[in-house]
């Protein structure tokens, strides 16, 4: 659906992102991860068309998104962080029936059943609501576009406990298979059990992008109750460490996100080693080249 080919950004003469390459599917919740300042922002903005890269390529069903088209517009949405695009005097309902018909598949009875399970009354104008409200009001609209790509920064952020809790659900519930789900977030916790495949992104690299079988596959998350000797890395916990290593024979075993980006960002080459040589492994297959 999306395909990234050696894109890089920069503002003024401070380069953002550097040569990345990424590629996103159809039917999938990718949780974009990465430390604070390394692009996740504007990489959603170059794949939505609001920035575009100096160098390289991003297309989506070959279609330029800087170019803008109307077809192109259609079939995506982008929801920032920031919400001054609906501080309005509108009502989360007005704002709904004057926006969807923007998007063919918007589903106004969607919309109004995603704004009840939040427990938002779309009778409200916009500008009245609180933080949290209005984020929830948005996410409700977000959903019911029914979009073939659906762009999420930091949709968490401003909800609270309970809220975070739905939010989970509703995803969960409401996001189709026709949909690639995009959510950037650097609260990992709290899209645990929701997102695969996970991206870990530097502003130099694509750090990670596996399914969450896939990671289990190669890495081990385990509580011991001393550091293993080959620990790629462990922290203290209640009743011993949290430790992550290679799975070397271990078995299946639950991924940890918080860990898993911090095992990535304390040692991204040997990441990118286990990771690239499964890649290399998968290519040579015979089952993979028929």
């Amino acid at each position: 659906m999306v395909n990234i080919q050696n894109a890089s950004f920069k503002y003024s003469k401070k380069e953002v992102l550097s040569n990345i390459s990424l590629k996103l599917e159809t039917g999938k919740i990718y949780g974009l991860l990465g430390e604070n300042g390394v692009g996740k922002t504007t990489l959603l903005k170059i794949i939505s068309g609001l920035q575009k890269p100096y160098k390289g390529t991003c297309r989506m069903y070959n279609e330029n998104p800087f170019d803008r088209n109307p077809s192109f517009l259609s079939r995506i949405y982008y929801l920032p962080e920031e919400l001054e695009f609906i501080q309005t005097d509108l009502s989360a309902q007005q704002f709904a029936k004057m926006n969807g018909p923007l998007y063919p598949n918007f589903d106004f009875k969607k919309f109004e059943t995603i704004s009840k399970e939040f427990d938002v009354d779309i009778t409200q104008k916009l500008n009245k609501l609180s933080h949290g409200q209005a984020k929830k009001a948005a996410i409700s609209f977000a959903l019911s576009t029914n979009v073939d790509l659906l762009l999420m920064d930091e949709p968490s952020n401003g909800l609270d406990i309970p809220s975070k809790t739905m939010f989970r659900k509703i995803m969960a519930d409401y996001c189709l298979d026709t949909t690639c789900t995009v959510i950037s977030t650097h609260q990992v916790r709290d899209l645990e059990n929701l997102i695969d495949p996970i991206i870990i992104l530097d502003n130099r690299a694509v750090l990670l992008n596996e399914s969450l079988e896939a990671i289990s596959e190669k890495l081990y998350f385990g509580l011991e109750p001393i550091i293993p000797s080959d620990s790629l890395y462990h922290e203290p916990t209640l009743g011993g460490y949290l430790s992550v290593r290679e799975n070397k024979g271990l078995g299946e075993n639950k991924v940890n996100l918080e860990a898993l980006f911090n095992t990535t960002m304390q040692d991204k080459s040997r990441i990118q080693e286990l990771f690239s040589s499964k890649a290399d492994e998968l290519s040579d297959s015979p089952l993979r080249s028929e």
